[in-house]
């Protein structure tokens, strides 16, 4: 097939069936996500080795007179918000592989220096750095995949997304656990598990070798002849696998190409969507990320000890890679700003429902409950906020809306850590659920439909 224009390379992709070819390329792309995940999640985990070793001081206050790992939760999240608002834009300018390649390797390299830090602000400052390389890498994984999927099964890509790299939440769970408490070869706990995600690294470079630049991106840049070449390498895969010829692409409405500019994001229909996605942003991590990197603090406010509250809470993470799955079963079948409304109220129900909770059973379900509300918040807010943008400003308008939350949660690790210090968990999730009003509002009053519309209908 000669290459056409932009419209057609886009068709080409949206009649792309679900087999095994297109589910191979999200695999990989989320495994190199799974490697951020599991950087990420460590700020939750590594806190009581850090303490227990020395490097962080139990009782002392810290940074803005709060303790040392709030200190640390604020350094990871203003990497990711410098990451996400300054570098977001590269993956418009560069392309989806090249940066998908290399932001992984910077967060690997400062991990590892990470690793080998004695005090809190040696740990705090490679955290910081570590925290550039995985907003730039998340934001460009969002674009990579909203453009690879086609309409109808966009929804169960972010889906199958988020349960591949969710696995390495209670992967990075149950090594902290085993871990933490202990120094095998006199080494502390905490750095082999820094040391162990850094492994990312070797992986990549085998990750990189089977997945296309993005054809969609390459066609707005007017690489046609590029564009081309990848999407007919995965048509060839495609058709060897069904036995079959693709049916005739369907040729739709085509963006605009050439470059994009930081402006475009403020010009209708944009602008909207822009200021509603920075305040759905910034409130809704107050949900996901409260939680998920307090789990053994909640877990220890209730009167577990550190190895019980890793324990617990590795059980609890056991549910991110599940939710998702269960998720994927619905991702193209609703409306998804009402599944962003709907996972919203169900972080703030259960959350209130944990902090009444006193026995360890009781404690866990309503745990687990809540990460399942957060895997369908969670999927849902990538996969929708992906949707809202052309090809040209994509990468660069995720990473703006995106950075809210980053910035939010700075400020957050201090606020969570102020609740528990003066009201305990039922102060906390007070917080959480009041934020999650904001989310409902936001999305509910002014989010546009996506479902079932190509990628370039809706930037229309």
């Amino acid at each position: 097939m000669p290459p056409g224009n932009a419209a057609e390379i886009t068709a080409r992709v949206d009649r792309l069936p679900s087999c095994w070819e297109f589910w191979r390329l999200i695999v990989l792309l989320s495994l190199g996500a799974a490697f951020e995940m599991y950087d990420l999640f460590q700020t939750a985990y590594l806190s009581p080795g850090l303490l227990s070793s020395g490097v962080f001081r139990a009782g002392e206050k810290g940074l803005f007179g709060l303790t040392d790992q709030a200190s640390f939760a604020a350094a990871t999240f203003a990497g990711l918000f410098v990451g996400t608002i300054v570098f977001g834009s590269v993956a418009d300018r560069f392309g989806r592989r090249t940066i998908f390649t290399y932001s992984l390797l910077w967060y690997t390299a400062a991990s590892i220096a990470m690793g080998l830090q004695h005090t809190n602000v040696g740990v705090d400052l490679w955290r910081f750095i570590s925290g550039l390389g995985i907003g730039v890498e998340l934001v460009t994984i969002d674009a990579y995949i909203s453009e690879l999927a086609p309409k109808r099964l966009r929804g169960r890509a972010f889906a199958v997304n988020q349960s591949v790299q969710f696995l390495a939440i209670p992967f990075v769970a149950m090594v902290s656990w085993i871990l933490v408490p202990r120094s095998p070869f006199g080494v502390a706990g905490w750095r082999w598990v820094v040391f162990l995600g850094s492994l990312g690294a070797i992986a990549i470079w085998f990750i990189r070798r089977s997945i296309p630049e993005s054809p969609r991106w390459l066609a707005q840049k007017d690489r046609l002849e590029e564009a081309d070449a990848a999407i007919s390498k995965i048509e060839a895969r495609v058709e060897a696998e069904i036995g079959h010829p693709l049916s005739e692409p369907v040729v739709g409405p085509s963006e605009e190409g050439g470059m994009g500019k930081f402006s475009e994001i403020w010009v209708a229909p944009y602008g909207r969507r822009t200021l509603m996605l920075v305040v759905f942003n910034f409130f809704q991590t107050i949900g996901f990320y409260g939680f998920g990197n307090w789990v053994p603090a909640l877990m220890a406010s209730k009167g577990a000890n550190v190895t019980n509250s890793l324990q617990y809470s590795a059980i609890i993470a056991v549910i991110y890679p599940i939710g998702p799955l269960l998720c994927a079963l619905i991702a193209d079948k609703y409306e998804r700003k009402w599944q962003v409304v709907s996972a919203a109220i169900g972080t703030a129900c259960f959350g209130l429902l944990f902090a009444r909770q006193s026995t360890t059973v009781l404690l866990i379900v309503c745990g687990m409950f809540i990460t399942l509300s957060n895997n369908l918040l969670s999927y849902s807010l990538h996969a929708y906020q992906a949707e809202l943008f052309p090809t040209r400003i994509r990468a660069r308008a995720i990473g703006f809306v995106y950075s809210w939350s980053r910035l939010s949660t700075i400020f957050t690790s201090f606020m969570i850590a102020f609740f528990l210090q003066n009201f305990g968990t039922k102060g906390v999730f007070a917080f959480i659920a009041t934020s999650m009003l904001m989310v409902v509002l936001s999305i509910g009053i002014f989010g546009p439909r996506t479902k079932g519309l190509a990628l370039e209908e809706i930037s229309h």
